[in-house]
């Protein structure tokens, strides 16, 4: 007898079908260019086969890839929270206040269209090739996302919800503390987690440039001694690291928006 003819529901599959399917585009890419490496379709300099390059991080495992990477995860922790706890306090500020969004928001407007790679050759001249210029340009990378993100979830709160906090006669820093900032908290996580993401690449950009250590060191070394297998394992590094810290901002997400009574359509496939 089933839980069907019982009247009872289903149990839930989602979970244990999602983990899977995430797999399956990847793994078919895998196999793919496994199968072209070796029978010779494409050319093994261009692309070594999967299975070259998982051989090339199990070597570098040994001969201090753990250092390389702890470098690139710290600079991206340091400069992401330097940005975005700047992006919060500034995109807050403008969403409140129309005299200092005239005074600043066309200024970060004009500066959010420069490319990241526009910004090292300034920050090494100010700052030389030590650790400063590269949590620097990360932060900027941060700052952007955050701070978008801050002043249009601010904006998109509710008329009512402000008109009430001022009922109980709320001060400006209560009504943002209490009332606008936590309403705003969706779009917030949103723009952290673009920031975090943004954070990711311009440490690669950093990196590039002057750096003894870090994942972006391993790209720039590969090229430099055309080891195609080195470049697409520091890649395969920055995609599992990213995809990890965008899950852990997701838990976070998760659990401060548990509040949110919203409506999420789901493939019953």
């Amino acid at each position: 007898m089933t839980t069907h003819s019982l009247g009872l529901p289903a149990p839930a599959r989602g979970p244990a079908l999602r983990v899977p399917l995430g797999l399956v585009a990847p793994g078919a890419l895998l196999l793919a260019a496994e199968a072209g490496a070796r029978s010779g379709l494409i050319p093994a300099n261009l692309l070594p086969a999967p299975s070259e390059i998982l051989r090339t991080l199990l070597y570098l495992a040994q001969n201090g890839l753990a250092a390389h990477v702890a470098a690139s995860s710290a600079r991206v922790l340091a400069g992401f929270a330097a940005g975005a706890g700047l992006a919060v306090v500034l995109g807050a500020a403008v969403a409140l206040s129309r005299r200092t969004e005239a005074l600043l928001d066309p200024t970060f407007q004009a500066l959010r269209s420069i490319p990241s790679l526009a910004w090292v050759p300034l920050l090494l001249l100010w700052f030389g090739i030590d650790e400063l210029p590269k949590l620097v340009l990360i932060a900027i990378g941060a700052f952007f996302p955050v701070y978008m993100g801050v002043i249009s979830g601010i904006r998109g709160v509710d008329r009512k919800l402000v008109e009430v906090a001022r009922l109980y006669q709320l001060g400006r820093f209560a009504l943002a503390r209490r009332v606008l900032l936590p309403a705003a908290l969706p779009a917030l996580m949103t723009g952290l987690r673009n920031g975090l993401s943004l954070a990711w690449m311009f440490m690669v950009a950093a990196e590039l440039i002057a750096a003894s250590k870090g994942l972006g060191y391993l790209l720039s070394d590969g090229r430099e001694t055309s080891r195609a297998d080195i470049v697409l394992a520091a890649i395969v590094l920055l995609a599992v690291l990213g995809k990890a810290s965008d899950s852990v901002m997701q838990l976070v997400e998760k659990h401060l928006l548990a509040w949110r009574d919203n409506h999420v359509e789901r493939d019953a496939a």
